[in-house]
């Protein structure tokens, strides 16, 4: 049977952890109270003195009084609080003797600041949902009332063509503002130009049905972003954030078209400005009440699970309590725990049922199953057998990898004049290795409690676990390896090597294939997924920046060798050197040779890119610092390319100079801003308070572990010769050692952010709002 602790450890929400009930000091306290009773007995005299016995009788005839007066060993006061917002707080009061009372007064104090903690972040927590609640309530009424207003409009059935266009949507005059970003959104209404449309004989709160009529006025123009509109006799904003650059370009050229439109409205004579609030927009719109809806039905879960284990935990230890003091505590602390803010209120129960009817009339076509999808998805099944498929990944890859060894040696593959196409195709298994390590950190994640879904701000219900990360990774590397030892076997049977060159080519195409594949197969949401991710960095400056799309190109950053030879491979087959077998030809080519300089370079400046793009958004000046880390990284990947050119002493000593200022500025953020690490005043030396890891060894081997691995640009410098390993595999295997050195880093990375995340108590996520209200000023 599992302990309870280790229960409520398992249930708690993560980011909540430090608002919970202490359990385990609350244990230890009444450990030390059964190891005083235990030290009284023991040195207990058989016979009390005459004084002695006079002063027990004396206080058990007034705590006797007591008794009768309150009825328990404890009487609990409740201090009635000057305001709504900090609420009761609550004290105990001892009224019989216990064997040790200072350990028991030292008990109940623990246990009031327990329930008073609690109160107060239940009630503060309530509050903020409750707010968001109504947001939410009156989001739904304008969103009801646009879509009526449009619906009405279609509903006319116009006679031309040019008129079904003019009708299909909202029309009234346009006004944008800059993005802002989501912390800043509530508070920039000062900066943004009015609007446009203005909805009059508006109906009532209730009278959602009736519409709107529209009033021209004329405002200005500024960005892309934004819309607004007036309805319910108030202006209000239309905020579609320019999430990806699908939007942003939907955006731009609207906003072109809408130029041209009113430029011809204005030539024929007609009043050009219109603000159209067509479908698209309003699915948008609708699309982010839906989740703003979702993230709070969530939150209110998480508020339920908050109070029951609390109110468990509070039995609990009042059992434990009672049986190691032989009092009858538990009934009179738990009437006053019952009655408490944090368990009597139903307003989280109210507003949860009525999140859940708003939600299966509007999103779900009265449908509760269909809504109950999205607002509880259903969890997948995870199988405990982490193990095997860590063996399996591991047995495959090192028998393949031996007979791929054994087949190469056999047919002279690395023999000085020998083709290197297998050796390139072979470090495409850094990337498999790369998802094996992401499969890895999951399970620790998993483990250590930290809620990688909501920092990557992913759907559970869509996201790989980690059983399907080593399927995949003992799948692709089987495979390759598989493939590529067939073709050695073709080639030592006597078949033509032009012949059965094109194999390992049509090995990548399947994969692309693969990635690509629109069916709903192989994992299609997260192949989907990770293709916007990539298509999100290469555009990195025109969108907002969110966690997972800075964090994926921080993998790409590692992955640089695998990129410059995906890009020899695709020279390689796409010029036809194959057919020839002329695997010198792409590196003879000026072209080709600045590409591939080139390659090295984009993962460093994408990331700069999104740096700066956050920099633009937030106005942190630790964004520039950052910015800086990656340009020190492509100076120094320039000084190599220089010095490959012209091997001299000064560009050597240039290499390593502009080098290692580059890898002390990456330890630096490596250990203090992405670790958190390197904390002076920490009560754990050289780290930080809080640690995930108990074992505190393990971040002291992984911060030196990290220092070596940064240094391995020493040997693309000055080429040590290992015997006679060929260069190749030596590169290889400093390549592997930076994926391994990335995965490490991924671990600690969202240790950090989960950590902040905890400290703010963030467990859910603000979701902006379309419509926003604003002052009337012309």
């Amino acid at each position: 049977m599992v302990k309870f602790s280790k229960q409520f450890e398992g249930q708690l929400v993560p980011e909540w952890k430090e608002a919970f009930v202490d359990y385990c000091k609350l244990k230890k306290e009444i450990k030390k109270i059964h190891f005083l009773n235990n030290l009284d007995t023991n040195s207990k005299q058989p016979k009390a003195s005459f004084p002695h016995t006079i002063i027990s009788s004396l206080r058990k005839y007034t705590f006797l009084e007591h008794n009768q007066r309150d009825h328990g060993a404890i009487h609990v006061h409740r201090k009635l609080a000057a305001s709504d917002s900090k609420g009761d707080m609550y004290e105990t009061e001892l009224l019989e003797q216990f064997a040790d009372t200072d350990a028991a007064v030292e008990f109940f104090a623990c246990l009031d600041h327990q329930l008073n903690k609690v109160n107060q972040f239940f009630r503060t927590k309530e509050k903020e949902f409750v707010e968001r609640g109504d947001s939410l309530r009156n989001q739904m009424e304008i969103l009801i009332e646009l879509k009526t207003v449009l619906q009405q409009k279609l509903g006319k059935g116009p006679s031309s063509a040019e008129e079904s266009k003019e009708d299909d949507s909202v029309s009234g005059t346009i006004s944008c503002d800059e993005e802002v970003s989501e912390q800043g959104m509530e508070n920039s209404s000062d900066e943004v130009d009015k609007l446009g449309a203005e909805f009059s004989d508006s109906p009532r709160s209730g009278e959602v049905g009736k519409p709107c009529k529209l009033k021209k006025q004329d405002r200005k123009m500024r960005s892309f972003s934004d819309r607004t509109v007036s309805c319910r006799g108030k202006n209000l904003r239309i905020h579609i954030p320019l999430t990806n650059p699908t939007r942003t370009f939907s955006a731009i050229s609207y906003l072109l078209w809408d130029d041209l439109v009113n430029q011809s409205s204005k030539k024929c004579g007609v009043d050009g400005n219109k603000l159209h609030i067509n479908k698209k927009k309003l699915h948008h719109a609708e699309k982010m009440i839906r989740g703003a809806f979702i993230e709070l039905y969530k939150g209110l879960g998480y508020l339920k699970t908050y109070r029951n284990l609390n109110m468990l935990a509070f039995v609990k230890i009042l059992k434990k309590f009672d049986k190691v003091t032989n009092k009858q505590v538990l009934p009179i602390y738990l009437k006053v725990v019952e009655s408490s803010y944090f368990n009597s209120s139903d307003k989280v129960l109210k507003l949860a049922d009525e999140v859940e009817e708003l939600f299966v009339k509007h999103f779900a076509d009265d449908n509760k199953r269909k809504a109950m999808k999205y607002l509880k998805p259903a969890q997948k099944e995870e199988s405990h057998s982490v193990t095997f498929f860590i063996g399996l990944f591991t047995g495959c890859f090192i028998a393949l990898f031996m007979g791929y060894i054994i087949m190469a040696h056999i047919t002279g593959m690395y023999r000085p004049k020998s083709d290197a196409m297998y050796m390139e195709t072979v470090i495409f298994n850094l990337l498999f290795l790369h998802l094996f390590l992401y499969g890895c950190n999951m399970v620790m994640w998993r483990k250590t409690r930290i809620n990688y879904n909501f920092i990557f701000e992913q759907p559970q219900t869509k996201e790989l676990k980690h059983n399907d990360v080593f399927l995949i990774c003992t799948t692709s590397m089987a495979a390759v390896i598989g493939v590529m030892f067939v073709h050695l076997s073709l080639v030592s049977k006597g078949y033509s090597y032009a012949q059965v060159q094109a194999i390992p080519g049509l090995l990548l195409l399947a994969f692309i294939i693969v990635l690509v594949c629109p069916l709903n197969i192989m994992y299609k949401s997260s192949r989907y997924c990770f293709l916007s991710v990539i298509r999100n960095i290469v555009l990195s400056p025109l969108y907002k920046v969110v966690m997972l799309d800075f964090y994926m190109a921080d993998q790409l950053c590692s992955q640089v060798p695998m990129l410059r030879d995906l890009e020899n491979i695709a020279c390689y087959y796409i010029t036809g050197s194959y057919k020839t077998q002329d695997y010198q030809y792409c590196m003879r080519t000026t072209y080709y040779r600045d590409l591939a300089y080139a390659v090295s370079f984009l993962p460093y400046y994408w990331r700069a890119m999104q740096c700066a793009r956050r920099w633009f958004d937030e106005g942190h000046t630790s964004h520039l610092v950052n910015l800086g880390k990656y340009v020190s990284a492509m100076v120094a990947a320039g000084a190599k390319v220089a010095y490959e050119k012209e091997k001299s002493a000064g560009w050597l000593c240039l290499v390593v100079v502009v080098s290692s200022i580059a890898t002390l500025y990456q330890l630096y953020w490596d250990f203090v801003k992405d670790w958190g690490l390197l904390q002076l005043n920490s009560k754990n030396p050289w780290l930080r308070d809080e640690l995930m890891l108990r074992k505190k060894f393990i971040y002291y081997i992984s911060m030196g572990l990290n220092l070596i691995l940064r240094l391995a640009w020493l040997q693309s410098v000055f080429h040590y010769n290992f015997g006679r390993v060929d260069y190749r595999i030596t590169m290889l295997f400093l390549a592997a050692l930076e994926v391994v050195r990335r995965g490490q880093w991924n671990f600690y990375r969202l240790e950090n952010e989960h950590l902040n995340n905890a400290g703010k108590f963030r467990a859910v996520k603000t979701v902006p709002l379309p419509f926003h209200e604003v002052d009337d000023q012309d």
